[in-house]
């Protein structure tokens, strides 16, 4: 098999061949058909901390689906042929595809059973990897951690490839949402998402007495502005890391008792309900598709910042 190597960071991903893989007990081994690319796999290559999570050289890439060409001893729910999507969170194994084993950015690659989402008809290969780590990630956000429930009043702050999606499920869940965003084309994006208004700043949405406000951006000030901003007992959730400190006002916090809770990653359920509605057509992410041999240059444009929407490497092209 082919893949990009992940050896350290500051140092380049190298495209380089070797054995393929055999499915030991438990583990599947996968045809690779998609897979994402993650900022936090940029992060690996300019962040010495990622380097405590990673179990190198290995093939990057956490964000991956594929066709199961081999199962091991003990796999029972699952057979050769079927279309899967990996769950990138930790097993029971340690840290998954791309961070313990090798992971999405190779022709071929292995996930234990418990990790496995069947892919229904009517999802994209590009889809179903994309809707493994960034719609897993936003639906968990908005659903799980958030709680949001038909006739909540939501709001979103970012709507980029996490904040687009969620903006969406929050839609579907049939809250009523609003949307807060700088960018003028992010700001009409969202209102074809089925937002009802969009600001932008979040505190120009406080007049509509939030339930839920989830920060996708993460900025610092977006989560000051979010505890303003949010309803009485009202929850804020937190997932976006473009900043990593800030510093809030806590009388709002103490006397609208409000709850701030991070939100990280996700699980198969959610994976599985983000391919319903990607089945329906309810949901339809922008989608960047690029070839296997781009995956080290389409990492570079993510550091270099403007990429609109989910880029996803096609293994076939």
């Amino acid at each position: 098999m082919r893949g990009w190597q992940f050896e350290r960071t500051h140092k380049p991903l190298e495209l380089i061949e070797k054995a393929d893989p055999v499915a030991k007990s438990g583990y599947v081994v996968l045809d690779v058909k998609a897979s994402g690319l993650c900022h936090s796999d940029v992060g690996a290559l300019e962040d010495e901390k990622w380097m405590a999570l990673m179990s190198t050289p290995l093939f990057i890439g956490h964000e991956y689906a594929g066709v199961i060409t081999e199962v091991g001893e003990g796999v029972t729910k699952f057979k050769v042929g079927d279309k899967v999507g990996v769950c990138p969170m930790p097993t029971k194994d340690g840290y998954g595809g791309g961070y313990g084993r090798d992971g999405g950015y190779a022709t071929m690659s292995t996930a234990p059973e418990e990790a496995l989402v069947p892919i229904p008809e009517g999802v994209t290969w590009a889809q179903a990897a994309a809707a493994t780590d960034a719609g897993m990630t936003s639906h968990h956000a908005v659903v799980g951690t958030g709680g949001v429930k038909a006739g909540m009043k939501v709001g979103i702050i970012g709507i980029g490839g996490l904040g687009s999606i969620g903006a969406r499920v929050a839609v579907l869940k049939g809250a009523e949402v609003y949307a807060a965003t700088r960018s003028p084309d992010a700001q009409k994006e969202a209102m074809k998402l089925g937002c009802k208004a969009v600001y932008s700043n979040i505190l120009e949405a406080a007049k509509h007495d939030l339930d839920v406000i989830v920060d996708f951006a993460g900025a610092g000030q977006t989560t000051s502005d979010a505890i303003e901003a949010i309803g009485p007992k009202g929850r804020v959730v937190l997932v976006g890391m473009a900043k990593l400190e800030t510093t809030i006002n806590t009388m709002p916090v103490i006397l609208k008792e409000v709850t701030l809770v991070g939100s990280q990653g996700g699980t198969k359920e959610d994976i599985a309900a983000v391919y319903e509605m990607m089945a329906s057509g309810d949901l339809k992410p922008e989608i960047i598709e690029i070839g296997f041999d781009e995956i080290a240059d389409g990492l570079e444009k993510l550091h270099q910042g403007g990429v609109k929407g989910r880029m996803v490497a096609m293994m076939d092209r």
